[in-house]
């Protein structure tokens, strides 16, 4: 029972911790290029929108994906156009485009669905499965091995979608590109100082626009993932605040990859623990008559939230921003 227990919560934190993990990332590369980012919540639900109309609509998962990744990188334009073009307050317009989504998928949900702005539901040969989808059989396969590799190793690592994969593999790739590439090292410059790079003859602009598209691919591909892989529908706000939490997690992680990882890792954990503690009650023997009685569920959903914040805060140094980051660039003549 134990194995089974433990290979449970690893998957459901795998799980929970796939689209934090992207969005994140998304967060981290235009951060680094010295683009503030809030909008992280309102790029992922409106991805989350466009890949459940569309998938749903359209019955082809590839399509979805594209539709939400189109849609996200769409929103990054609309924030470089004010941000890096016309020099706006980048928290500004990342808290505009999230009032924007949050109003605008609804809107858009009851004139095109009539189901309240829910939509269809993805049908199941749409959504993304696991890769290994008789995970009996390998369980059967390793019997002989132990209960343990079937249910952790069998489960909890190996019965998950591409995008679980893809997520944590996205994590070595952004670190590689920022710390091993030339455009990585220059976007890194840009976040830095962009005079110097503006001096070097590299456009300060098109490296911030390229950031805020590799931004919009990631947040397309969490946003996906809600509707593909986690849920099978759209609902009004079912980000539930994922982009701030992502967004705090890669302050946390200092604007590197792997701790960025671990962060979410940690949320993950916390969500699938809280998942698991609904209908717990309290022990016995305590006064005012609170013995026995069940913890509130609000109170158990509100857990992996708060606990996330205190443990980051308590336990994580401070985090130093890029120094240019959220300064508009403004080139000497």
């Amino acid at each position: 029972m134990d194995e089974i227990l433990i290979g449970s919560v690893l998957a459901s934190t795998l799980r929970v911790s796939t689209p934090l993990l992207l969005c994140a990332l998304a967060g981290l590369v235009a951060e680094r290029s010295g683009v503030v980012d809030i909008g992280l919540e309102g790029k992922m639900l409106f991805a989350a929108f466009a890949a459940a109309a569309a998938a749903s609509v359209s019955h082809s998962t590839g399509l979805g994906m594209l539709a939400a990744i189109a849609v996200a990188c769409l929103m990054s334009l609309i924030h470089g156009f004010a941000c890096v073009t016309h020099r706006g307050d980048q928290v500004v317009s990342g808290v505009a485009l999230n009032m924007v989504a949050a109003g605008l998928t609804v809107v858009l949900g009851i004139a095109w669905f009539q189901q309240g702005g829910q939509t269809p539901p993805v049908a199941a040969d749409v959504r993304l499965t696991g890769l290994i989808p008789a995970w009996s059989e390998l369980d059967g396969a390793v019997a002989d091995l132990g209960p343990w590799l079937g249910a952790v190793i069998g489960h909890g690592l190996l019965s998950h979608n591409i995008l679980v994969y893809l997520a944590f593999a996205l994590v070595a790739g952004v670190w590689f590109f920022l710390e091993r590439t030339k455009p990585g090292l220059r976007l890194r410059a840009v976040g830095e100082n962009p005079a110097m790079v503006d001096a070097a003859g590299v456009s300060v602009p098109r490296l911030r626009y390229a950031a805020l598209m590799i931004n919009g691919l990631l947040c397309g591909l969490a946003g996906s993932y809600l509707v593909l892989a986690q849920n099978a529908a759209f609902s009004p706000n079912m980000t539930a605040g994922r982009g701030y939490i992502a967004l705090a997690a890669m302050i946390f992680g200092k604007w590197r990859p792997l701790p960025t990882m671990f962060a979410c890792l940690l949320f993950g954990f916390l969500d699938a623990v809280a998942i698991r503690m609904q209908g717990a009650r309290l022990p016995d023997g305590l006064p005012a008559g609170l013995g026995g009685a069940e913890i509130p569920v609000q109170l158990i959903q509100a857990l992996p939230y708060l606990l996330t914040v205190v443990l980051l805060a308590g336990f994580i140094g401070q985090a130093l921003a890029p120094k240019a980051l959220g300064r508009p660039y403004v080139k000497e003549r």
